[in-house]
């Protein structure tokens, strides 16, 4: 089935390019089907290209899917233009009173503040409080979800000594859980970050399940099960080519970045990039839509919380 996203988002032309089916708003309104409702706070400063990553994974279910875009209304981005956010994008106002299937809050490039210090913190705190009973299910990503236990569990950020960059071998930490079904033991999962969280907090927390773990970067999948709301610290959802425009940008900038690791054959950015995770996104973003949005939504959504 597909995915239905609003009329003209440029995000259309890529993913039919990919073969994947969108459907806009006109088309999506004839037919007698109750689509899964997702909202998706968009963090990232250049909100088209996170908005195709996570749209190419969410169109690839068998289940109608339709999006709405947000962003914060206490900070303006300043890579989007005010024309493609007022076409696009709502705000927090827009849908507080609407109740959601699944509800997806990015990262963003905010790691080296104290997380009261981000300029639209208190409404992210209000966002997230306002999730907890009026969305099914919710799926925080990299700075996200670290953001998210804070939060919700008081769980600390931690300063790297280095950035982690790269596409890290991560292992399951439990074994039939609906989240990973299909994953390999092992697998792989890019990471871009300069902060991370530690297990022995996250340990402190009897609500809290660590499913997937790395031995070189740490926790990657952490889940609060009963409320449906997982924490991922990974970027399943990255395009072949993030990581390299991420790193010639900091090359760019004189931040002298590391080459990622595992990322381009025999290390050497000469080399074009070696995709190892596609499929994980794919099961990630399926798994979740299935078993923990359509499996456990009420068809009345109002019913919600």
């Amino acid at each position: 089935m597909p995915i239905k996203i609003p009329n003209n988002l440029p995000a259309t032309n890529i993913l039919e390019g990919e073969n994947i089916f969108v459907m806009d708003a006109d088309r999506a309104y004839t037919q007698d089907i109750r689509p899964l409702k997702i909202l998706i706070l968009n963090l990232m400063p250049v909100k088209s290209v996170t908005e195709t990553q996570l749209l190419r994974l969410l169109g690839n279910t068998p289940l109608q899917v339709e999006v709405d875009f947000i962003y914060t209304a206490s900070y303006t981005p300043t890579h989007t233009s005010k024309d493609y956010l007022t076409e696009f994008y709502g705000t927090f106002k827009d849908v507080k009173k609407k109740k959601y299937d699944g509800f997806i809050i990015t990262g963003a490039p905010v790691e080296f503040l104290d997380f009261e210090d981000v300029a639209y913190w208190d409404e992210l705190c209000e966002i997230l409080e306002w999730s907890k009973k009026n969305v099914c299910s919710t799926f925080h990503i990299c700075w996200g979800a670290q953001a998210g236990l804070y939060y919700h569990y008081d769980i600390p950020k931690y300063s790297l000594d280095e950035k982690i960059s790269g596409v890290y071998l991560h292992k399951l930490c439990v074994r039939h859980e609906k989240l990973l079904r299909g994953f390999d033991d092992e697998f792989f999962v890019p990471h871009s970050r300069y902060t991370g969280t530690r297990r022995e907090d996250i340990e402190k927390v009897p609500a809290l399940t660590i499913l997937a773990e790395s031995d070189e970067v740490g926790i990657y999948a952490i889940a609060n099960l009963e409320k449906r709301q997982f924490f991922i610290t990974g970027h399943a959802e990255y395009d072949p080519y993030t990581l390299k425009n991420e790193y010639e940008r900091d090359l760019k900038a004189g931040l002298n970045p590391h080459v990622p690791k595992n990322y381009f054959p025999n290390d050497d950015p000469a080399n074009e990039p070696a995709v190892k995770w596609r499929s994980v996104a794919h099961l990630l973003f399926a798994n979740w839509l299935n078993y923990y949005v359509y499996q456990e939504t009420p068809y009345e959504i109002d019913s919600i919380g």
